[in-house]
Protein backbone atom coordinates (compact mmCIF):
# COMPACT_ATOMS: atom_id res chain seq x y z
CA UNK A 1 0.00 0.00 0.00
CA UNK A 2 1.19 3.43 -0.97
CA UNK A 3 0.02 6.91 0.68
CA UNK A 4 0.11 9.98 -1.64
CA UNK A 5 -0.02 13.59 0.06
CA UNK A 6 -0.50 16.33 -2.19
CA UNK A 7 -0.05 20.13 -0.94
CA UNK A 8 -1.63 22.52 -3.53
CA UNK A 9 -0.17 26.20 -2.65
CA UNK A 10 -2.40 28.50 -3.63
CA UNK A 11 -2.15 31.75 -5.31
CA UNK A 12 -2.95 34.83 -3.33
CA UNK A 13 -6.40 35.67 -2.37
CA UNK A 14 -7.73 32.14 -4.40
CA UNK A 15 -7.81 30.29 -1.66
CA UNK A 16 -11.66 30.49 -1.12
CA UNK A 17 -12.27 28.90 -5.02
CA UNK A 18 -10.03 26.36 -3.75
CA UNK A 19 -12.12 25.54 -1.10
CA UNK A 20 -14.84 25.41 -2.88
CA UNK A 21 -13.52 22.87 -5.43
CA UNK A 22 -12.52 20.97 -2.63
CA UNK A 23 -15.04 21.59 -0.04
CA UNK A 24 -12.36 20.82 2.71
CA UNK A 25 -10.53 22.27 5.42
CA UNK A 26 -7.15 23.83 4.62
CA UNK A 27 -4.37 26.19 6.86
CA UNK A 28 -3.33 29.38 5.57
CA UNK A 29 -2.82 29.24 1.66
CA UNK A 30 -2.18 25.33 1.27
CA UNK A 31 -4.66 22.52 1.09
CA UNK A 32 -2.79 18.84 2.29
CA UNK A 33 -4.79 15.45 1.28
CA UNK A 34 -3.79 12.26 1.16
CA UNK A 35 -4.59 9.77 -1.44
CA UNK A 36 -4.43 5.72 -0.75
CA UNK A 37 -3.04 3.92 -3.62
CA UNK A 38 -2.41 0.13 -4.00
CA UNK A 39 0.78 0.51 -6.20
CA UNK A 40 2.56 2.76 -8.55
CA UNK A 41 1.04 1.45 -11.38
CA UNK A 42 -2.18 1.67 -9.54
CA UNK A 43 -1.67 5.69 -9.05
CA UNK A 44 -0.69 6.01 -12.50
CA UNK A 45 -3.85 4.66 -13.80
CA UNK A 46 -6.46 6.13 -11.92
CA UNK A 47 -4.45 9.61 -12.16
CA UNK A 48 -4.70 9.54 -15.64
CA UNK A 49 -8.38 8.32 -15.66
CA UNK A 50 -8.88 11.59 -13.81
CA UNK A 51 -6.71 13.90 -15.12
CA UNK A 52 -8.84 13.32 -18.68
CA UNK A 53 -12.31 12.92 -17.24
CA UNK A 54 -14.40 15.31 -19.05
CA UNK A 55 -16.75 15.91 -16.08
CA UNK A 56 -13.54 16.67 -14.22
CA UNK A 57 -12.13 19.19 -16.53
CA UNK A 58 -15.15 21.30 -17.33
CA UNK A 59 -15.82 21.73 -13.58
CA UNK A 60 -11.59 22.76 -13.67
CA UNK A 61 -12.21 25.26 -16.27
CA UNK A 62 -15.65 26.64 -14.41
CA UNK A 63 -13.43 27.15 -11.03
CA UNK A 64 -10.79 28.88 -12.71
CA UNK A 65 -12.58 31.33 -14.98
CA UNK A 66 -10.98 34.24 -13.09
CA UNK A 67 -7.51 32.85 -13.49
CA UNK A 68 -5.44 30.36 -11.92
CA UNK A 69 -6.44 28.79 -8.34
CA UNK A 70 -3.33 26.50 -7.85
CA UNK A 71 0.78 28.42 -7.56
CA UNK A 72 2.29 24.90 -7.49
CA UNK A 73 1.71 21.69 -6.09
CA UNK A 74 3.68 19.33 -4.30
CA UNK A 75 4.15 15.38 -4.14
CA UNK A 76 5.14 12.96 -1.96
CA UNK A 77 5.10 9.33 -2.06
CA UNK A 78 4.81 7.53 1.65
CA UNK A 79 5.30 4.16 2.16
CA UNK A 80 5.03 2.70 5.38
CA UNK A 81 7.35 1.08 7.25
CA UNK A 82 7.67 -1.91 8.90
CA UNK A 83 6.50 -0.83 12.04
CA UNK A 84 4.15 1.64 10.89
CA UNK A 85 0.45 1.75 12.57
CA UNK A 86 -0.95 2.10 8.59
CA UNK A 87 0.72 -1.04 8.20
Amino acid sequence: MLYELRIYHCVPGRLPDLLKRFDTITLNQALYYFLKWESLADREKKWAAFQADPEWNTKRAETERNGAIVARVENHILQPTSFSSVR
